[in-house]
């Protein structure tokens, strides 16, 4: 039986709430906790850093961090921008990726000061596919993309078996979504010669045996093809991390397999937030308001309406509230916070009762909520040795846990 792991996406160390639930899991006996140099632009390892302030060193020690790299954005952009990193792969304006040995030394530094730590117990390189996605893209033979494509991890392999010598890292892997693909996709990312790679990267530096132990993938109970991996990984030796348990991609749709209760606050927080923008200055921030309102069961999930959130809606609220003096602007920033969270409450209310009917066939058989299904689906599975699940709040690491029970 596997056992979960905390994972940190969206975590940050300027929420408290969030600092308290990695808290509870960790005195809760939490033994794994899954983070990234890119989660919320390192945010989310900083938060780990105070989470484990006022633990003895005993409960530090007994809980291992897997830390990842290969992203840049944000600061990481920025950076770039100043002073190119080596072998850089340009996906999107706003997302770069690398895997160069220089760029895993210039990461690892930074999440160990992060993390406050002299080591991190694993470090994974982070979707390396993005050099497959641009080098289909480009229209690059597959044969000569998969040759690239191995000698750029091998190089990364030999930077970590390089960074397993001075101990900055105990073990390594690779986390990529890749791995869950068909082997038929254009993008998959073939496994089975990757323990070769890494025994040819510790010979190379002189170790007397490889630290390859980890790989990450997305499983869960409507996306299985990953399953032929971890079961390929378990024979090898490795072990298995899953992430994605409960957010499925499938029939080109995707999913939050959970149930959310509807909100009671909304409709108090929407008349009173419609009430304050009943004016000429506000005119236009009234009829979002009321448009969201009708359309709020149109969401196909619940991350299409935070990505919705933040490139359309909060740029129109921003232009609206500077047509108000401070006072006034802070005042209606409270009341857009209180709307948001309800308004946010509702989408995924909405979202699971759709998902629930859509699903149907495919739960026909769950007796109880839609994310214990699908992480008792996970548990059962003898290829899975941690299920990465985001537990931002007290109440989520409370009823996740029960699940073992």
């Amino acid at each position: 039986m596997s056992n979960f792991a905390f994972g940190t996406y969206r975590i940050s160390d300027h929420n408290p709430q969030h600092i308290q639930a990695l808290k509870e899991a960790i005195g809760a006996g939490i033994r794994m906790i899954d983070t990234s140099s890119n989660y919320m632009d390192g945010g989310a390892e900083r938060a780990i850093a105070l989470a484990f302030q006022g633990f003895e060193k005993y409960e530090i020690d007994a809980v291992e961090i897997v830390s990842k790299f290969g992203y840049i954005q944000n600061t990481n952009m920025q950076l770039h921008k100043e002073k190119a990193f080596d072998d850089v792969v340009e996906f999107a304006p706003n997302c770069f990726h690398s895997i160069a040995k220089s760029f895993l030394k210039h990461q690892l530094e930074l999440s160990l000061q992060r993390l406050e730590r002299s080591s991190i117990d694993c470090y994974l390189i982070h979707n390396p596919e993005y050099y497959i996605y641009d080098a289909i893209s480009k229209g690059i033979d597959k044969d000569e993309m998969l040759d690239t494509m191995y000698e750029r991890i091998y190089e990364a392999f030999v930077g970590l078996e390089e960074e397993i010598k001075s101990g900055r890292i105990l073990s390594y892997g690779i986390s990529s979504n890749s791995f869950a693909k068909a082997k038929t996709e254009a993008d998959f990312l073939p496994y089975e010669d990757l323990i070769t790679l890494a025994q040819n990267a510790a010979v190379f530096i002189g170790n007397t045996q490889h630290s390859f132990t980890t790989i990450e993938l997305p499983i869960n109970i409507l996306e299985q093809e990953g399953l032929k991996c971890a079961s390929w990984a378990k024979k090898n030796g490795l072990r298995v991390l899953v992430n994605r348990p409960i957010n499925a991609q499938f029939n080109g749709k995707m999913y939050r397999l959970a149930e959310y209760d509807e909100s009671y606050k909304y409709y108090n927080y929407l008349n009173e937030l419609l009430e304050a923008c009943d004016n000429d200055a506000l005119r236009s921030m009234y009829n979002i308001l009321e448009e969201l309102d009708v359309n709020k069961h149109k969401f196909g999930w619940v991350g299409d309406f935070d990505q919705f959130l933040y490139a359309e809606i909060l740029p129109h609220i921003k232009n609206n509230l500077e047509l108000l003096d401070e006072e006034n602007q802070e005042a209606m920033l409270n009341y857009i916070d209180l709307f948001f969270v309800e308004y946010r409450k509702m989408v995924a209310y909405e979202c699971s009762l759709k998902t629930k009917k859509e699903l149907q066939e495919n739960f026909d058989v769950c007796e109880t909520s839609l994310q214990e299904c699908a992480l008792r689906f996970l548990l059962q599975k003898e290829s899975v040795d941690f299920i990465l699940v985001g537990m931002r709040k007290s109440s989520y690491v409370n009823e996740v846990l029960s699940y073992l029970e």
